[in-house]
């Protein structure tokens, strides 16, 4: 069983940057892929990026790639998510999830655990 919770979230204006964090409970944070994916009001939940259990793979959706970056820390059990030139259309509820899955996983249905989320608004 593993537990996540996010934090960093917040209000900035376009332009600005955010760093989220999340982090897991237990000792085998490193056994799992971890992902952010985000919701937008009205909208489905969508894949952000990935980090595979090594840290040496990652993947990010389109609309975020040059922009965001995925990282992990696995002394402190923390992945991160650094969002740089966020814009309005970046405002979302962002959740970490965890998968037992090693590798680039993109489809929620792939995740084992989820945080409870952390909003981001970006105002322009």
């Amino acid at each position: 069983q593993v537990q996540l919770g996010e934090s960093g979230g917040g209000l900035v204006q376009a332009g600005g940057s955010l760093r989220l964090s999340c982090a897991a409970s237990g000792r085998t944070f490193s056994s799992y892929s971890m992902g952010w994916f985000r919701q937008a009001p009205g909208k489905e939940r969508e894949f952000v990026a990935v980090i595979s259990r090594s840290g040496r793979s990652t993947y990010y959706t389109d609309s975020v790639k040059g922009r965001f970056t995925i990282s992990r820390d696995d002394a402190k059990n923390t992945v991160y998510l650094q969002m740089n030139s966020l814009k309005p259309e970046d405002t979302a509820v962002y959740y970490c999830a965890a998968s037992r899955i090693n590798g680039v996983i993109v489809a929620a249905a792939a995740y084992d655990y989820w945080g409870q989320g952390t909003q981001v608004t970006v105002s322009s």
